[in-house]
């Protein structure tokens, strides 16, 4: 049995082809690049045209690979949190819409004036923020009413490539709970902010787990893609949920651990509705499976910038020098938020800070700082997910920022205060929407197919107190100019 997985995420289009082990198979990988459109200021957009252009063409493309005429399953994962307006036809209206963008900054406080921020967290299990569509969908009614009286139904870019293939879409649970519009106790659009944003269910997609699947492809797909014309497509779900899966990460046993550009950490668990903790989202990865977990703004992004900025010079030599380091000795405090914050604080506007230089300080201090501030970030989210997962749970981790540093792997590690087990599996996210699409056609337990670990990274015991005592100067510092500044 081979499973096609379809892969979108914000910087590429990916088609891959995996065995019944969920192992990916040997020059099975088609990719095409795009880019987020960022102008105006502030926007995060993709067309949907070129998106679905992409998508085809690396399907055309896998569909030539000798395995491919083995294919019984597609699964597909998409970058979450994105929304665009569609016509009566299902044309598109307006742009992709990704979490990216936060042009609605200002209609956050608009529907804070509406609503108890606390009780719809726990209700759709989102913050009021921009990466979720109560403020994205207020922005545009204020701001384009001609254009949101237009729209016909709101939908994600899964719904509508399903809806030219199979002349008919929905939307998975597990996307539709990155979205900050589903209720999590009823797993339907939720009434309050429908009423609020004056929408109707009507002008959403339909809902559904991702086990669903849809077979027969509309004539001209059945004609370009023989293979796949009879072959059941799982609903797309969301690829921070794929990723859980991947990295064998399906319960509350485990924690996972993405060190990218940004990062994430995340556990799944399926108590019937676990509380959403103070600072995280609570997505889905189905119906019976919660995604409780925090994203950072901050991952390799900061590493980049700090040696970009310094001109640290060779990553050798930069590492070995990390590596030798005491925690804190450059007594450094750090608010790494180049990008803005996430999890846990949710600041929108947050800029990064560095206090405590003096003549002394020289650019590796700085680096070393940074990288602990990343890893104190982390430990944060770590403590709010705390209640949820079992005493001792490890760290499953992966992520190219980890795997280019054991320094960095070293210092979080002992700021988690946990075990981190790094894999080396690839695709993680891909292997994830094939392991899912397994489950949904075979029945296979989201547990049969663990990754491999290539080491095991220690906390450090003697370190502790000094990573606690830095990052309780993080914490007053964020409280003395973030929270200042939101007052």
């Amino acid at each position: 049995m081979t499973i096609l997985v379809l892969d979108i995420g914000s910087s590429s289009v990916r088609a891959l082809l995996f065995d019944d082990r969920a192992r990916l198979i040997t020059g099975a990988v088609v990719s095409a690049a795009h880019e987020i459109n960022t102008e105006p200021p502030g926007a995060a957009t993709l067309d949907m045209r070129d998106l679905q252009q992409r998508v085809e063409s690396c399907i055309d493309a896998i569909l030539t690979h000798p395995a491919a005429s083995a294919i019984h399953v597609v699964g597909v994962d998409t970058l979450v949190g994105n929304v665009l307006g569609v016509n009566a036809a299902g044309l598109p209206l307006t742009p992709v819409y990704t979490y990216a963008d936060t042009r609605s900054a200002p209609d956050i406080e608009l529907l804070r004036a509406q609503v108890s921020p606390e009780q719809k967290h726990q209700d759709t299990g989102c913050l009021l923020h921009t990466a979720y569509q109560p403020a994205r969908l207020q922005w545009l009614r204020r701001t384009h009413p001609a254009l949101f009286e237009q729209v016909s139904r709101w939908v994600d870019l899964g719904a509508v490539l399903y809806e030219q293939w199979f002349g008919a879409g929905k939307t998975s649970y597990s996307v539709a709970s990155w979205s900050g519009l589903l209720n999590r106790a009823t797993l339907t659009w939720d009434e309050e902010w429908l009423r609020i944003l004056g929408i109707t269910p009507a002008q959403l997609p339909e809902l559904a787990d991702h086990q669903q699947l849809f077979a027969g492809l509309a004539p001209a797909y059945a004609e370009r893609w023989p293979a796949l014309r009879a072959t059941p497509f799982c609903l797309p779900v969301g690829d921070g949920a794929a990723a859980n899966v991947g990295s064998g990460c399906v319960n509350r046993t485990q924690i996972a651990l993405t060190v990218g550009t940004t990062a994430a950490l995340r556990t799944i668990t399926d108590a019937p509705l676990p509380p959403a903790p103070p600072g995280l989202w609570s997505y889905r990865v189905d119906a019976g499976h919660h995604l409780i977990g925090g994203a950072t703004s901050e991952g390799g992004n900061i590493f980049q910038w700090a040696r970009t900025t310094l001109a640290l010079g060779a990553r050798e030599a930069v590492e070995h020098a990390l590596a030798a380091r005491t925690p804190d000795q450059h007594h450094l405090t750090v608010l790494p938020f180049l990008a803005g914050e996430r999890s846990p604080g949710w600041a929108t506007d947050a800029t990064g800070a560095i206090t405590g230089l003096r003549l002394s300080t020289d650019p590796l201090d700085i680096l070393q700082a940074a990288l602990e501030a990343v890893a104190h970030r982390l430990a944060m989210v770590a403590a709010q997910i705390e209640p949820i997962v079992a005493p001792g749970a490890p760290v499953v981790a992966s992520g190219g920022a980890l795997a280019a540093s054991p320094a960095w792997a070293q210092m979080i590690a002992t700021a988690l205060e946990r075990p981190l087990h790094l894999t080396t599996e690839p695709e993680l996210t891909a292997r994830g929407a094939a392991i899912l699409a397994l489950n949904a056609v075979a029945g296979s337990p989201l547990d049969a197919f663990p990754p491999s670990i290539s080491a095991v990274v220690e906390p450090l015991a003697q370190h502790m107190t000094l990573f606690r005592a830095a990052r309780a100067r993080q914490i007053a510092l964020y409280n003395q100019i973030i929270q200042a500044e939101n007052r």
